[in-house]
């Protein structure tokens, strides 16, 4: 099976398994079990691929694209916890094979999304037997964990102003770019707010002349300004 990198060339099978971070960690025979359940899995913008504590499709390496772990209330509000880019794999996906993880959280996929699924079984059959691969899955746990607590922390002690900086500078940074392709709406529940808040405080930046709006997107004029404010409650 192929499938297609981020500039169109295809992808071979053996390619995408080699991404896996603990390829190298898997015997031979290891290696042969995995190639022969592991399947690519392509999805369309704002599907959901996770569904909870009780859906548990595998382990997902995501091969392009961008994957979105959130939380959501019986309110309706939605909390982004993480997002999972090229090349980085989600464990919470797999979360039957980690039983210590007892949170509901939902994976949905940010954009067209395409990746390398490993289904439960297998991958718990071999973390099993397998203590590299096992102490693998639960550090890359540990580092989404680390991740839900910086952002449970911005929530509860970071004004809406110095999260929202946070937010720009790091995806200006993730991006290596300063126009920002994002929506009011999107914002929002990345930092996990109202849609109408966050158009309020945009125009304040934009008074500030710290940003300019567009339709759909943010240009960031100052980034020195936004990031003193990042600063000034981390």
């Amino acid at each position: 099976m192929r499938t297609k990198e981020s500039g169109g060339k295809s992808m071979s099978m053996a390619d995408a398994l080699a991404r896996l971070p603990f390829w190298g960690l898997l015997t031979a025979k290891e290696q042969g079990v995995l190639a022969a359940r592991a399947v690519i899995r392509r999805d369309g913008p704002v599907q959901i691929v996770h569904g909870g504590q009780h859906d548990c499709p595998g382990l997902f390496l995501v091969l392009s694209g961008e994957l979105r772990a959130a939380m959501l209330s019986e309110a309706g509000r939605e909390i982004t916890l993480y997002r999972v880019g090229t090349g980085e794999f989600c464990v919470l996906s797999a979360s039957c094979v980690i039983s210590q993880i007892t949170f509901d959280t939902q994976i949905m996929t940010e954009s067209s999304c395409e990746c390398l699924v490993i289904d439960t079984a297998t991958i718990n059959g071999l973390a099993e037997k397998n203590l590299a691969l096992r102490c693998a899955l639960y550090e890359q746990a540990l580092r989404r964990f680390s991740e839900v607590m910086w952002t449970m922390q911005q929530i509860l002690f970071m004004g809406l102003d110095c999260r929202l900086a946070t937010f720009l500078m790091g995806e200006t940074d993730r991006t290596d770019a300063f126009e920002i392709v994002m929506t009011h709406d999107q914002i929002a529940r990345h930092i996990s707010s109202a849609r109408e808040v966050v158009a309020r405080m945009l125009k304040r930046f934009a008074a500030e002349g710290w940003v300019q709006l567009h339709r759909g997107r943010i240009t960031v004029t100052n980034p020195g300004a936004l990031r003193r404010l990042a600063a000034a409650e981390n």
